[in-house]
């Protein structure tokens, strides 16, 4: 029963996941959690994309993809990447 469970737990996250990165749909990296980033973004695991989450926590929203490579171990070629793959959305007032 619990591996049936755990079965259909991460069947449920795998379509959760794909519901909020759908192909086409950039992911907002000023709204989306650690784990969603590390999904969606290649090259970027669970660590770098806590910092990702962190870096906005303390210092605000993103105005750019480009800052992105204000947090270590995100350099320019990480972000040509997944370029497409994520945008920025407008911060709330």
């Amino acid at each position: 029963m619990k591996s049936v469970r755990n079965v259909l737990a991460s069947l449920l996250l795998g379509y959760a996941i794909q519901a909020v990165a759908a192909p086409g749909t950039p992911l907002d990296i000023n709204t989306a959690d650690a784990m969603t980033l590390a999904e969606v973004m290649d090259g970027v695991g669970p660590a770098k994309a806590e910092a990702i989450v962190d870096y906005r926590d303390e210092n605000g929203p993103f105005s750019s993809l480009d800052d992105l490579v204000l947090i270590k171990g995100i350099g320019a070629a990480t972000l040509d990447r997944n370029r497409e793959r994520l945008t920025v959305g407008k911060p709330k007032p």
